[in-house]
């Protein structure tokens, strides 16, 4: 099973390198769609994904438009205005998470044209949002739950000690 988280226009490289270390991590192919609010190799996002740039599968799109022709998968927008819970709806086989920039979200027309793949993250009604990387790695879980962490370690060692 495989899942994809799309970032539309971002705009903080931290951001972007935490999110392409969540998609290293949990095996997620990570979309950037242009324009971005940085250089792709800008030192802030390097440092932020460490050293996991090698084990990422990154496509680049030149703009939304593009990037919506050539996916081939089911799409979920995660914006603040969605009116169903991130974990009520079920994942499949090569989803797409999708988010928008960390100061517009995602264009109001794409959620109003799609209501029925627009979710949300529970939070207080009075704060505005979550960050970004936070987001996309609680969707990320969220799926990989769903699916019973295929293709995951669950199971820790110690280094000094050996568990009963």
């Amino acid at each position: 099973m495989r899942m994809n988280i799309a970032l539309i226009e971002p705009q903080i490289p931290q951001n972007t390198g935490n999110i392409a270390r969540t998609c290293a991590v949990t095996g997620a192919r990570l979309h950037l769609v242009r324009p971005l609010g940085f250089e792709i190799d800008d030192a802030k996002l390097k440092r932020a994904g460490l050293d996991y740039w090698d084990k990422l599968d990154i496509t680049f799109y030149e703009s939304l438009d593009d990037f919506l022709k050539r996916v081939d998968g089911q799409l979920f927008f995660f914006t603040t205005k969605g009116r169903k819970r991130h974990s009520d709806a079920a994942y499949p086989d090569n989803c797409y998470l999708v988010f928008g920039r960390e100061d517009k979200g995602l264009p109001e027309e794409l959620l109003f044209s799609n209501p029925d793949k627009c979710v949300r993250i529970p939070m207080r009604p009075t704060l505005r949002s979550l960050n970004l990387s936070n987001s996309a790695a609680i969707a990320a879980y969220e799926v990989l739950r769903q699916w019973d962490y295929p293709d995951m370690c669950d199971r820790g060692e110690l280094t000094k000690y050996e568990w009963e």
